[in-house]
């Protein structure tokens, strides 16, 4: 059972209890960082949101079916008052919980639904390198992104490469991705950059990010680079816990391969997946 497949059923099966992504980690053997990342890149929702989801449809459904006692439901929920319940309710269906029972009906709302994680094509058993990486420094362009839209990403890259040339100090001509750790909500910035020797003279609108000496578990990725996800949500679920590793709270680095083509997508990328010190399964 893969690592997100194992979070649905610990979500479906204590819905009515107070779930943190905290908890639900621990309750998987992982870490915060690496349980968010298993869960948006298999599923692409964000592990809480999707928690908050279920909760929500399952209150909608019980109200729409003439639940009198609000408070009652609101708490089953996992919301301590009326007040905090019905802000959510309507953030989610745009319609107070008091309406939907009016109304008598969930036809239309956006509920949201089980996920079922099937089994689809086997992706190659992916085995990693391990590598100390030392203090290196990033300019680029920066955005935040949840895992429901990480599609925006090669726009991104895109309007980064026009840009490229106006950073001084590079160390290195190779772009570097850095995807920081993702908050409770699957949020996390993304930074399309390249290093520097120098974090002097950074032009308007770019970011720099500064990346720890730390060690590493390396993956290659020979594919196109619209299969990336693909790699990504193995690695979590399936490669990382195989071979032991820990997951560090730190950002994962995406290098381009010497030969990579950014008209294209073509060449391939090396991720390099944070650790704790000592849990590289070594």
């Amino acid at each position: 059972m893969s690592l997100a497949a194992k979070a649905l059923w610990i979500i479906e099966r204590n819905s009515d209890q107070p779930i943190s992504l905290i908890d639900l980690a621990r309750a998987c053997g992982v870490s915060r960082s690496h349980l968010a990342h298993a869960f948006g890149s298999a599923t692409g929702v964000p592990a809480m949101k999707y928690l908050r989801g279920r909760r929500l449809s399952s209150a909608a459904q019980a109200l729409a079916k003439g639940a009198p006692d609000i408070l009652s439901i609101a708490l089953d929920a996992g919301y301590n008052s009326h007040e905090a319940f019905t802000r959510a309710f309507r953030d989610q269906f745009e319609m107070t919980p008091e309406s939907l029972r009016e109304r008598g009906s969930v036809a239309g709302l956006p509920l949201t639904n089980p996920i079922e994680i099937s089994a689809g094509a086997a992706m190659p058993t992916l085995h990693p390198r391990f590598e100390q990486q030392g203090r290196i420094q990033v300019v680029g362009l920066s955005a935040t992104i949840s895992f429901e839209d990480t599609t925006s990403i090669p726009a991104q890259w895109q309007r980064f490469m026009l840009r490229c040339e106006e950073v001084q100090h590079q160390s290195r001509d190779i772009p570097v991705g850095l995807s920081q750790a993702p908050d409770a909500e699957g949020l996390f910035r993304y930074l399309c950059g390249v290093e520097v020797a120098s974090l002097e003279d950074i032009p308007p609108g770019l970011e720099a990010a500064v990346v720890a000496p730390g060690r590493y578990a390396v993956f290659e990725h020979n594919g196109h680079v619209s299969s990336l996800y693909e790699t990504y949500a193995t690695i979590w679920n399936e490669a990382l816990p195989e071979a032991g590793c820990t997951v560090a709270d730190a950002a994962v680095i995406e290098r381009h391969n010497a030969g990579f083509d950014p008209a294209t997508g073509d060449g391939g990328l090396t991720l390099w997946i944070p650790l704790s010190v000592g849990h590289d399964g070594q």
